[in-house]
Parts: structure tokens; C-alpha cells; sequence
């Protein structure tokens, strides 16, 4: 199964795609790291940005895409810029998409017995929570 992790922070959706097989992860290079949407109050660049997105798991045949899950209200809620770019993800056709909390996510690493340092994947830094969330979604399923 491969699957894209997803962390939407500020006007950025940082990704990063996960391969579970034979119970060997794979994290394969891709073209991006995170897709932009530039301009929140324009319907074109709503739509450049889904369907950007869309193509990027088409192109690389993931099979769901997971999303790091923000607060609605609190201290640390996601902006409406994020909501916005997560209904224009999760309205993508024929892909499934799942948000995990980030509860979830947490503890599903911490308690993990497969111990991946960060520093071997080849990602970039700012796409850690990414990964995490992909892999707590393999990890718990």
C-alpha cells in the first residue's frame, strides 16, 4: 500500500509519499515536497491547487492520503487557509482520504517497534510530521 502523508501549515501542504510492501517501507523521491496555494481568495488557484494535488497521486499511484488532523477551536487550531486546502484535497475523485489526530499519530510512533531515524529517510526536515503521519496510518492498520 503507499500512501501520502499530508501537513497543511500556513498556505503549504507538506507531503510525503510511503510505501508499505512485503513489510519493507519505502519512501520514494518525488518531484515535490509540498504544493502551495498561493491565493486563497481565487476559485483558479483553489482549483490549480486540487488539481495539482490530484496529479501528483495519480502520477505516483498512492492508494490514499492520509492528513495530519488540526484542532477546530483552541490555542493551536488550523488557519482557515488549511481547512480550505484540506476540503479541496479531500473533494479529489476516486482517492480516499483519512485525517488522523494528531493524538493518534503520537502515540502509534512512540509505541511502534520499528524504529526509523528520521535522518536515513533522505527527507527534507519541515516534512517530518508528514512522514509521521503516514507511518502511524501503516503502522495502525
Amino acid at each position: 500500500m503507499k500512501v501520502c502523508g499530508v501537513e497543511l501549515k500556513g498556505n503549504d501542504a507538506i507531503i510525503c509519499i510511503l510505501a508499505l510492501e512485503n513489510s519493507l517501507y519505502d519512501v520514494p523521491k518525488t518531484r515535490v515536497q509540498k504544493i502551495s496555494l498561493i491565493d486563497v481568495g481565487d476559485a483558479e488557484a483553489v482549483q490549480k491547487f486540487q488539481f495539482t494535488f490530484a496529479k501528483l497521486i495519480e502520477d505516483y499511484k498512492v492508494d490514499k492520503i492520509i492528513i495530519k488532523g488540526r484542532a477546530l477551536k483552541g490555542k493551536f487550531a488550523g488557519g482557515p487557509v488549511g481547512f480550505k486546502m484540506e476540503a479541496a484535497i479531500q473533494l479529489i475523485q476516486d482517492i480516499p482520504v483519512e485525517i488522523l489526530a494528531g493524538s493518534f499519530i503520537k502515540k502509534t510512533v512512540a509505541k511502534s517497534q520499528i524504529t526509523i531515524d528520521f535522518r536515513d529517510t533522505g527527507l527534507k526536515q519541515f516534512q517530518e510530521q508528514a512522514f509521521n503521519t503516514a507511518f502511524a496510518y501503516l503502522q495502525g492498520s
